[in-house]
């Protein structure tokens, strides 16, 4: 019997076919992009745009303006601090510690003029060691309160605050036997010479060093140009150029206001940049050379010559009791006559240095004064050689002809010029640091204003795409 073909077997046997058929998984799902990475994808993307290329542009050269504005307010922020220490810190510190050096020269000075007066010991000389005492003890104090504890300054005023009262008790054990006329009054005195020339005079100077290197710091750090700002400056200016030459190569417009205002801010503060810190450096320069300069050796002459009054005086005190290393020469003589050596030349230095005549003509007395000083030393000396003491005591302490008179007139001299040069430093310094005055702030406004003009002018230019 025949059977009528089986159509549905084909449709059967598919779905069997589709039911056993193994099943494969699904697509895994694409790995998700990091947000640098997705803002990188948008950045490539909008850089294929000229909308989105100008936005590039304007961000950049936004950024290159406010750049240039927050490194020149850093860089002159600095500079104007160091140009503030000079004259308001480094250099009165110098000043205070060459006058501490002053001081104990001048008092070791009072006292042998004050010991070979004899036992009635003139009052205006007590009075002067009495004040030089004073004034180095108060400077001490005030030096001290500006100085780390680990520096060598504080070394030194650590040393010179031990020994000065060391050095005032022995002035004081010479002036007591020196009123009862005993000889031992001689040894005092010169051991207390030696521990001022031996401790608190090196000290004094190594303090006087240390002051006048944090000073020459100072002048350095305020006299280095800004060569990062400067740099800054010129790639700011650079940029906004290209992006105005890029704007009318596209647009065929000369000008891009808001572009154009932010080169005439970026050009304002570079020319500022440049002209304020070269009148700084040169007021600077002036006040190095014309005024600390000469502060250093009229304050190192001044010091010599202090120094020599006091070994001359020594010479009568110690009569011949103390020579030199080869026992040939009398110890005090030899060394009065290589400080009036230096002496000698440091006047030279300083008459060079001064550069007008209210400078010179103080330095020229001073050294007029000095030769008076080495002749009337000179007859003194012979006097005592030839056993006249008494006749020598008078020409070296006495009221008219003597080599005291001659020394107060060099002090006075260099007194004066020591002022001089002072007043030179600080109008030369202070007008360094009032050449940087405002331009940390003003370089900072205008960044800010030449950013914001900027970011107008490339909106305006991406307006017209919306």
């Amino acid at each position: 019997m025949a059977h009528p073909p089986n159509t549905r077997a084909p449709e059967e046997a598919s779905a069997t076919a589709r039911t056993s058929a193994p099943a494969y998984p699904a697509q895994p799902p694409a790995p998700r992009r990091g947000g640098w990475a997705e803002a990188r994808e948008r950045l490539r993307a909008a850089a294929t745009t000229e909308p989105g290329r100008l936005w590039i542009v304007g961000t950049v050269v936004a950024l290159l303006v406010v750049a240039f504005g927050a490194v020149t307010a850093w860089e002159v922020s600095d500079r104007a601090a160091a140009a503030d220490d000079v004259v308001s810190r480094s250099q009165p510190l110098s000043a205070d510690a060459a006058s501490i050096y002053r001081s104990l020269a001048d008092a070791d000075t009072a006292a042998a003029s004050g010991f070979l007066a004899g036992a009635q010991e003139p009052h205006d000389v007590r009075l002067r060691y009495e004040t030089d005492i004073a004034t180095a003890s108060r400077l001490l104090v005030k030096a001290a309160a500006n100085t780390t504890g680990s520096s060598g300054s504080a070394q030194s005023i650590a040393q010179l605050n031990e020994q000065l009262p060391v050095y005032n008790g022995l002035i004081e054990q010479a002036r007591a036997n020196n009123r009862q006329g005993f000889p031992v009054g001689g040894a005092y005195l010169r051991y207390a010479n030696e521990k001022m020339t031996s401790d608190l005079l090196p000290a004094a100077h190594t303090l006087y060093a240390a002051e006048t290197g944090r000073l020459y710091e100072d002048y350095d750090q305020a006299e280095t140009w800004p060569y990062a700002a400067l740099a800054v400056g010129v790639i700011a200016l650079g940029g906004l150029f290209w992006a105005q030459r890029r704007t009318y190569l596209r647009t065929n417009r000369v000008f891009n206001h808001g572009l154009l205002a932010a080169s005439a801010a970026s050009a304002v503060v570079l020319l500022w940049l440049v002209a304020a810190h070269a009148v700084a450096a040169d007021d600077l320069s002036t006040s190095r050379s014309h005024g600390q300069e000469s502060l250093k050796v009229l304050n190192d002459a001044r010091i010599n010559s202090l120094q020599a009054r006091a070994n001359e005086n020594l010479t009568l005190v110690a009569r011949g009791a103390v020579l030199t290393a080869d026992g040939k020469d009398d110890k005090y003589d030899a060394m009065y006559k290589a400080e009036m050596t230096d002496l000698v030349a440091q006047l030279g230095s300083a008459g060079k240095l001064a550069d007008d005549s209210s400078g010179r003509t103080p330095v020229e007395d001073a050294r007029t004064s000095v030769t008076e000083w080495q002749q009337r030393h000179g007859k003194a000396h012979d006097t005592d050689t030839s056993g006249d003491y008494d006749g020598a005591l008078k020409q070296v302490i006495g009221e008219s002809g003597s080599t005291g008179q001659s020394f107060d007139r060099v002090d006075a001299a260099l007194e004066k010029a020591i002022g001089h040069e002072q007043s030179e430093f600080t109008r030369a310094a202070s007008d360094g640091k009032g050449a940087l005055t405002g331009l940390p702030l003003g370089a900072a406004v205008l960044a800010v204003l030449g950013a914001a003009a900027a970011g107008v002018g490339v909106s305006r230019r991406l307006a017209e795409y919306r």
